[in-house]
């Protein structure tokens, strides 16, 4: 067997490990591992390769600023912040038909805001919007569906952990695709407003009856409630967009700002600070877990050559680059319904970046990465909420009761189409993820 036939067999046999229920970061390491022993027919080399790896994956400066985020977002669950700004967003348009709903969606987005994670978004805003639109008369299909594909504004509206994961294996400028991801993130509200209008339409009974809108001095007070997230938000992103301070120096600023908001609120008090620590260290030994198994995985594959002889095949083989890029979001949306997302950027971008870098799509180098960039966060995000995993769909229904039910997953399918049109309007004028450029 070839290095190149070996590598490709891998895949499959990754997969299948996978669906076994097996770590997907333990999967990645004993593959690669294996795989260096196979192709050098000797253990020496791997070994020296796991004495060194661990070092070298995590010495990258950049990599601090994810358990920063983490931290972040934790105390913003911890203080509160969720119910502020789902309140403010109520107290604007939840008094329409499915407004309720649509507030939810948009209390996401600036929960996502100030967050990274789209898990921590769908469980912090579930478990304060579930009650209240059950209470309203919503259905638990399109609740649950509405939670749950709000959720992915999480990873999609900056910052975004998955980004940053993105700007490293890619070499971009991590600031660059924060503002490249703010426009398709605001695509991504509206569409699922407008997906939420639209089930209304097919499923009248799903939303209560509209009540009384709140006078203006409510609304003004609902909203100035969310100073704190307002201004945390325009100092991280707005300093790391402006240059004024890194990524990191971004994300342990906007981490400190969000835990004395969230101590002067009294969340952090009564152990709040202790379970904030607690849920940040764990989530990022996770996360650092699975990067360590796919640095070793994606070793292997560049010890075999994979990803220069894949793309030698595909660009001698004359296949339209649009053809390509479109195979590729295809695989994300299948691999999405059994893999987390940033699992799934860190086993597949070291493959199919030096593939798409080697297509001509009329783009600079650095526009063509951006683009990209955005394309591939929009699809692994929308696998967040597809079947048979649909881990969104899953936290939001664990909040409520059982599993998701039939009904469900057929409220859900109205935002996912929300998501394929966006798909193809970012395919279609790549402009819409290179307003920064």
């Amino acid at each position: 067997m070839t290095d190149f036939a070996l590598a490709l067999a891998s895949f499959p046999l990754l997969l299948l490990i996978i669906a076994l229920r097996a770590p997907i970061g333990l999967a990645m390491l004993v593959l690669g591992a294996g795989g260096l022993w196979m192709l050098t027919g000797s253990p020496q080399i791997w070994l020296a390769k796991m004495k060194n790896e661990g070092f070298s994956t995590f010495a990258h400066y950049e990599l601090s600023v994810i358990p920063m985020f983490l931290l972040m977002g934790q105390f913003a669950t911890q203080g509160g912040m969720s119910r502020a700004l789902f309140r403010a967003a109520d107290a604007l348009i939840g008094h329409r038909r499915g407004g309720l709903a649509m507030a939810a969606i948009g209390a996401c987005a600036g929960f996502g805001a100030i967050c990274g994670s789209s898990l921590a978004t769908a469980a912090t805003m579930g478990r304060v919007a579930l009650p209240e639109m059950r209470a309203a008369g919503y259905s638990s299909a399109l609740a649950t569906a509405t939670l749950a594909a709000g959720g992915t504004l999480g990873i999609l509206i900056p910052p975004s952990i998955v980004l940053v994961i993105f700007a490293i294996l890619t070499e971009q400028n991590i600031a660059t695709l924060f503002a490249a991801a703010v426009v398709p993130g605001l695509m991504a509200v509206a569409g699922y407003m407008i997906a939420t209008r639209a089930y209304l339409i097919r499923h009248p009974e799903a939303a209560g009856a509209p009540r009384a809108a709140p006078d203006w001095r409510e609304r003004g007070r609902a909203v100035l409630s969310t100073w704190p997230v307002i201004a945390i938000f325009a100092l991280v992103v707005g300093g790391i967009y402006g240059g004024i301070v890194s990524p990191t120096e971004g994300a342990a600023i906007g981490a400190a700002l969000t835990g004395i908001a969230a101590w002067v609120s009294g969340g952090l008090r009564a152990g709040g600070l202790i379970r904030a620590l607690l849920e940040a260290g764990q989530t990022t030994g996770m996360v650092f877990f699975i990067i360590l198994g796919a640095a070793v995985y994606n070793g292997f594959l560049g010890f075999a050559r994979f990803p220069q002889e894949l793309a030698q095949i595909i660009t001698g083989a004359g296949v339209s680059p649009w053809a390509v890029l479109i195979a590729m979001l295809v695989l994300y949306l299948v691999l999405g319904c059994f893999m987390d997302s940033l699992s799934m950027i860190l086993l597949t971008v070291p493959t199919f970046w030096p593939i798409i870098a080697g297509l001509d799509f009329g783009l600079s180098p650095e526009a063509l990465a951006i683009w990209f960039g955005v394309l591939v966060l929009i699809v692994v995000e929308v696998g967040l909420i597809t079947p048979p995993v649909g881990m969104n769909l899953f936290v939001i229904s664990a909040i409520e009761g059982p599993g998701p039910t039939r009904a469900s997953w057929g409220a859900v399918s109205w935002f996912v189409g929300a998501d394929l049109i966006r798909i193809a309007l970012i395919v279609a004028i790549p402009a819409l993820a290179l307003l920064p450029l």
